[in-house]
């Protein structure tokens, strides 16, 4: 245990609102502080130099009670100072930015917040990053336009890189395209595919090594040191790589799983896929007997957008629909296209593309919902549709009916793909295990052969597409140092594709060079910090193994996990996991949290001011509540707050700490959980909803309500909501009364 020396910040209304020199007699008087000091202003030039001397001595803790920790991350940090640890204590947005200025209950929080504050810091240790020895190369699997876009970004940013293609040729679909879709303003003209070009600057790259002909046997290993085995041609070859990319692109979903579209029936009806290798060849499609077909129907949404099949928009169709529109008129323009979608979705740059069809008068577009395509006496195709405003029954007769499928990913079988139509879920949860101890069998064919205990590939959720939380983080997937790019990762144009794949190369790098200095990747960017085991009391129970979202752990014969240090992302998922409270960081564990809930000081019951221990997810929740104080909203001043790197990292015997030590209840606040999930750690919150389960029958044993424990799960953008949230948290427990152990 060490000591701390704290600085109280007098600016942005904190001297105004609370009476610091009260707290400084507090702070001075405190066990585990050496010094305590006000500072005018700890952000310019002389609160800085004042810091500086603070960090001067021999190693210490600081604490810091001035603004959210969110604000001068590298000003008030202990650059230039290895072996201090500076512990920030949020007094402006949690304390006098949302509480009435010279309270009592108020001043009453800023001493918490210092208690708590100073806690952590005497009970933390320094966390020191662990180098290890990385491979600066990556392995790229497929041989289309993402991930030739991505080893060649890779090695003009000066690294080597393998790429595997199945094929006998690189350039995937590209092979067998001529035009595609406008990547430059004003977005109106197509583009020829440059494929010779493309696959000239990558010979012209020396660090890249093309194995064609090649599959991935297996992978082991881990960030930084991925031991690859190739099937090249049968041969087998062995390589290492610090990182992957996998770019294995997309395939059409099967129109035969679409038995109202007639594809099968008639040699007239055909796939976007396969419309598009006539086009390439330069061909007018033909009808029945062999004449040019003059009227054409593109059906939208041949299996996207469904929840019998894909619930998710493909994304590329409809701008594909509009260019194979453009081309038949351009070969023929006495050809008429009918376009039939729901509503037509020009992603990206191309509304002015999506214009430049609109003013052709030989494309018609109809906004309705395709029930059935059949075959007409004369052998020409009716396309039947959706009953319009006054309830006739629509129909169209055509020569062509060209299906716009929608896209899957090249992992995806056909096992899947009839799960998904049959029942719409996703992949089973990563947790669910076989008697093997391997991951759910028959989700995907297997690409990379991954040597992990929850599986041999890219976990998904919905569709086959990995789960890489587009949103807050592209390319990433739940293996640390794999990445999934393209088509692989979402449906995407040739233009996203290439954007994707430099993205994803760049990000391995990330991976690589923060595995050689030993500090995480995202979501914990820089986290020097690693989980350490006290196995001598692990009782092999399995449940961090299991429950780790990245597949960190693996286990011996005997169900003892075995650390991949550099696969970890320091969720604390596994520290929430275990029962025996075997798992520990540096400066997050069992003992810091519960010290700073101890620290607080709880009125007995007849002064009647409740105590709350909100648990804050450090994510969306902790940045919510930090808005919320910067938007002056007021919120309830007998909370008291302990931020946590993710909900799931929630040990249970906090909260039973928290009841004991007399708190009248716990609400944990996480990020968005269930179907829309937007944990940044996938599943923590989930996890967190299922082990205050357990909670509620250990508050059954001790006769309190069930009603003392909360979860709720927030948004960042719902941070006007979150003080409401907690206020209503607050009355219901004033209504439930005090806690009958406080003070016991």
């Amino acid at each position: 245990m060490t000591s701390a020396q704290v600085l109280i910040c007098e600016g942005c209304e904190i001297g105004t609102s609370l009476d610091v020199p009260a707290l400084v007699s507090l702070m001075t008087s405190h066990p585990g502080v050496a010094a305590c000091r006000a500072v005018p202003c700890l952000c310019n030039d002389a609160g800085l130099r004042v810091l500086d001397d603070c960090l001067a001595p021999e190693p210490d803790a600081v604490v810091i009670g001035a603004c959210s920790p969110r604000v001068h991350v590298r000003r008030l940090s202990t650059e230039g100072h290895p072996g201090h640890r500076i512990e920030r204590v949020n007094l402006r947005e949690f304390v006098a930015w949302s509480h009435p200025p010279r309270d009592e209950d108020t001043q009453l929080l800023a001493e918490d917040c210092l208690r708590m504050g100073v806690a952590r810091a005497v009970r933390a240790a320094c966390p020191r990053s662990e180098s290890q020895p990385v491979e600066r190369r990556l392995l790229v699997v497929g041989g289309g336009p993402t991930g030739i876009a991505a080893a060649l970004g890779a090695a003009r940013a000066g690294y080597g890189v393998l790429l595997v293609e199945r094929e006998a040729e690189l350039g995937g679909w590209l092979r067998q395209w001529r035009w595609r879709l406008p990547s430059r303003p004003p977005f109106r003209e197509l583009e020829t595919v440059d494929l010779p070009g493309v696959l000239g600057e990558l010979a012209s790259e020396p660090s890249i090594s093309v194995r064609v002909n090649a599959r991935v046997r297996k992978i082991t290993g881990a960030p930084g040191q991925f031991d690859v085995e190739l099937d090249v041609g049968g041969e087998c070859v062995t390589e290492r790589v610090g990182a992957i990319v996998q770019a294995t692109g997309f395939q059409p979903y099967d129109a035969t799983r679409l038995p109202h579209l007639g594809y099968g029936r008639s040699a007239n009806i055909v796939t976007n896929v396969e419309f598009e290798q006539l086009l390439a060849a330069g061909k007018l499609p033909t009808s029945a007997g062999d004449q040019v077909a003059r009227r054409i129907a593109f059906v939208q949404c041949a299996g996207s957008r469904d929840p019998e099949h894909l619930a998710h928009c493909s994304s590329v169709c409809c701008r594909v629909t509009l260019k194979q529109a453009l081309l038949v008129r351009e070969l023929d323009p006495e050809v008429e296209a009918y376009v039939l979608a729901r509503d037509l979705r020009a992603a990206g740059l191309h509304e002015a593309f999506y214009r430049r069809a609109q003013e052709d008068p030989g494309i018609s577009f109809l906004t309705t919902e395709v029930t059935r395509v059949q075959t007409s006496d004369t052998g020409s195709l009716v396309v039947e549709m959706k009953p319009g405003p006054f309830g006739s029954t629509a129909e169209l007769e055509v020569d062509l009916v060209v299906l716009a499928m929608g896209m899957v990913p090249v992992a995806v079988d056909g096992e899947v793909l009839r799960q998904l139509r049959d029942t719409n879920s996703p992949s089973p949860p990563e947790g669910t295990l076989d008697a093997r101890g391997a991951g759910s069998p028959g989700s995907q064919t297997p690409i990379l052969h991954l040597g992990y205990r929850q599986g041999p590939d890219l976990p998904d959720l919905r569709g086959g597409f990995p789960d890489s939380r587009f949103v807050c983080f592209p390319y990433e997937t739940r293996r640390t140092g794999i990445y999934a790019a393209g088509c692989a990762r979402a449906p995407n144009d040739v233009e996203a594709c290439r954007g994707d794949g430099e993205g994803a190369a760049l990000k391995a790098i990330q991976a690589i060079e923060a595995t050689a200095t030993g500090t995480a990747v995202h979501p914990r960017w820089g986290d020097q910090t690693v989980p350490r085991f006290a196995l001598q009391r692990c009782t092999q129970c399995k449940r961090c193994t299991e429950e780790c979202p990245f597949g960190t752990l693996d286990e011996d014969d005997k169900g003892t996990p075995l650390l991949n240090l550099s696969r970890c992302r320091r969720c604390g998922i596994c520290l929430g996991a275990c029962p025996e409270r075997v798992i520990s960081f540096a400066d997050y564990s069992i003992d810091v949290v519960s010290s700073m809930i101890q620290a607080v000081h709880v009125p007995d019951e007849f002064e009647e001011k409740p105590r709350i221990l909100v648990i804050l997810c450090e994510n969306d929740a902790y940045p919510a509540l930090d808005l919320a104080g910067f938007h002056r909203r007021q919120h309830s001043a007998f909370i008291r707050t302990v931020g946590v790197r993710c909900l799931g990292s929630v040990n249970v015997v906090w909260i039973a700490d928290a009841l004991a030590h007399g708190f009248d209840g716990v609400l944990l606040l996480g990020c968005k959980a269930g179907e829309d999930t937007q944990c940044h750690f996938v599943r923590g919150s989930d996890l967190m909803q299922t082990r205050t389960e357990n909670v509620r029958q250990k508050l059954e044993q001790l006769a309190l309500e069930e009603e003392r424990v909360r979860v709720e799960h927030v948004a960042l953008s719902e941070y006007l909501a979150v003080p409401e949230l907690i206020d209503d948290f607050v009355r219901t427990i004033e209504e439930l009364g005090m806690n009958p152990f406080k003070g016991a």
